[in-house]
C-alpha cells in the first residue's frame, strides 16, 4: 500500500503492471474496491462510468443480499454497441459491451436501484459512498482493464463530512444537474481536516476544478509532477504551466495515445523545455496511463476523475480531491504527495519514453 494514515488511505496500481519481483510495491486495485464494498452495513451510493469487473459486481450483489441499500448510476454508452445485434434476444459474448449488459441485468435482478446517467455528455465519476461515513474515489473505473492493465489510483477517506460532500453530488446526479447550464451554486467546496490532512473536494462544473488546479500550481515554489491520461491544449492548466515554467520545474507523463494527439498540450509544453514522457499504448506492459495525478512541491496532491480538458470542466461529471495545504504543510500530507511523486518516478523509470520535439 502506498499510504495508510488511518482515515485516509491512498492506493497506487495496478499490481499486475509492475516488473517481475516488484509486485508488492503496488496495490491490487480491484481488491481494494471489493473490500470497501464488502465492509458496507447500511447503504452504498455508487457513481461510476463503467462496471465490467465481475468480482466488483459480485461484491455489489453481496451487499444487496445482506440488505444493504444500493443505488448505482453509470454511463449508458457502455451498455450499447455501435452495431445492432442480428438477434437482440440472444446474448452474444463476441459483442464489445456484452459483459457490461450481463452485469447490469444481474444488478437489476438483485432488485437494486440502478440507473444509467442522465448526462448527454460523459458521466465520468468514479466514487462510492459507504454508510454515509466513508468514500472511495480516484481515477479507477470498476473494470478489468482499469484494475489490472491501466495505471490508476484510489483514495479512501473515512470521514462523515467528506462523505456528506459526495452525498450532495450524488443527489445532484439523481436530479439531473449536469453541465454548465445546470450549475448548483448552493454548494461551495469545503476545506475539511481529516486527521492532519486538509481535504478539499471540487466537482465539475459546480466548483471549477480547472481553476482549483491552476490556483494550487501558482503556489508552487520548486516543482510540479503530474501523470495524466488526457490533457488538451485548450485547457487553462497548460497556460499556467507555461507561465510558471521559468520559476518552477514541471515534469509530466502522458498516456501515449491521448498525449500524442494533435489537440493535446504535449507539443507546446515540450517546446518550452519541460521534462515530459509517454507511457502506455500497450508498450512496456502498460495498456493506458489512466492517472489524473499531480504532486506539488512534494507537499500537496490532487487526485480524482478529472482530466485536464475543457469538456471535463464544463460538461462531464467529474471530481478532484485536493490533499494538503501548501501554506501549512503537515508530515501526513507530505507522505501522500511523496508517494504520488514516487509513483511518477516509477512510471518514468519503468515505462516512460522521453518526449522530444518534433513529436
Amino acid at each position: 500500500m502506498a499510504v495508510d494514515l488511518g482515515p485516509i488511505k491512498f492506493y497506487l496500481g495496478p499490481r499486475d503492471v509492475d516488473p517481475a519481483g516488484a509486485a508488492s510495491t503496488l496495490d491490487n486495485l480491484e481488491q481494494v474496491i471489493v473490500d470497501f464494498i464488502d465492509a458496507a452495513t447500511d447503504e452504498l451510493d455508487i457513481a461510476v462510468q463503467e462496471v465490467d469487473s465481475l468480482p466488483i459486481a459480485e461484491a455489489i450483489v453481496r451487499a444487496r443480499q445482506r440488505k444493504v441499500t444500493v443505488r448505482l448510476v453509470s454511463e449508458a454508452d457502455y451498455l450499447i454497441d455501435d452495431k445492432a445485434a442480428d438477434n437482440p434476444f440472444e446474448a452474444d459474448d463476441s459483442l464489445k459491451n456484452e459483459v457490461n449488459r450481463k452485469i447490469h441485468l444481474a444488478l437489476l435482478r438483485a432488485r437494486m436501484w440502478v440507473r444509467t446517467d442522465f448526462n448527454p455528455k460523459i458521466f465520468h465519476q468514479k466514487f462510492i459512498i459507504r454508510d454515509r461515513s466513508a468514500i472511495l474515489t480516484g481515477s479507477t473505473n470498476f473494470t478489468d482493464t482499469d484494475t489490472h492493465s491501466n495505471l490508476n489510483h484510489i483514495l479512501v477517506v473515512e470521514n462523515e463530512e467528506v462523505a456528506k460532500e459526495f452525498r450532495g453530488e450524488f443527489e445532484d446526479i439523481r436530479q439531473g444537474h449536469f453541465g454548465k447550464f445546470t450549475v448548483n451554486n448552493s454548494r461551495k467546496p469545503k476545506e475539511i481536516m481529516v486527521g492532519n490532512v486538509r481535504v478539499k473536494v471540487c466537482f465539475a462544473p459546480d466548483h471549477g476544478p480547472e481553476m482549483e488546479i491552476m490556483k494550487q500550481m501558482m503556489k508552487a515554489k520548486a516543482r510540479v509532477d503530474f501523470a495524466i491520461f488526457t490533457f488538451s491544449g485548450s485547457s487553462g492548466i497548460d497556460d499556467t504551466m507555461l507561465a510558471l515554467h521559468d520559476d518552477v520545474m514541471f515534469r509530466g507523463v502522458f498516456d501515449r495515445t491521448q498525449g500524442g494527439a494533435k489537440w493535446a498540450a504535449t507539443t507546446d509544453l515540450a517546446a518550452a523545455g519541460m521534462e515530459l514522457y509517454f507511457a502506455g499504448g500497450n508498450k512496456k506492459g502498460i495498456r493506458k496511463l489512466h492517472h489524473k495525478l499531480m504532486a506539488i512541491d512534494d507537499s500537496l496532491t490532487i487526485i480524482g476523475s478529472f482530466n485536464y480538458t475543457s469538456p471535463a470542466n464544463l460538461y462531464n461529471d467529474e471530481n478532484i480531491v485536493v490533499l494538503g495545504d501548501l501554506e501549512n504543510p503537515t508530515p501526513e500530507q507530505r507522505q501522500i504527495a511523496i508517494a504520488a511523486r514516487q509513483e511518477i518516478d516509477r512510471i518514468v523509470r519503468d515505462h516512460g519514453d522521453p518526449i522530444t520535439i518534433p513529436l
